[in-house]
């Protein structure tokens, strides 16, 4: 059976279309972007997430500009995603979220930052 492969959003190199992050770049998005509140599909130039309102343009944490709520800041380069505290869960979260999107436990914000 063929297997069709996609270009990365990211950085254009052509993957598999069922790999959940891209193997040359590391990004954990490859065919897009999700509201890192309630993981609907958003799309870059949208001032805010159609499912829940959340605003898409934030202030990075690292040098203040507003950046596109993605992995990294689009200025800088710094990482916008922590740790989730829970030892079972451990998943990414994006910096601004109160609670995780997987397990739902609380988030401190500033613990597991990575």
């Amino acid at each position: 059976m063929a297997t069709y492969k996609q270009p990365c959003v990211h950085c254009g190199a052509f993957i598999d279309r069922d790999v959940r992050l891209c193997p040359k770049c590391g990004s954990m998005s490859p065919f897009g972007y999700l509201c890192p509140s309630c993981n609907r599909p958003i799309e870059k130039g949208t001032p805010v997430c159609a499912g829940c309102g959340r605003p898409l343009y934030v202030p990075c944490p690292s040098c203040g500009q507003q950046t596109f709520v993605q992995e990294k800041c689009e200025r800088c380069g710094a990482g916008l995603m922590i740790y989730c505290e829970n030892k079972r869960c451990g998943a990414l979260q994006f910096f601004q979220n109160t609670k995780c999107t997987v397990c739902g436990k609380k988030i401190d914000g500033n613990v597991g930052k990575k």
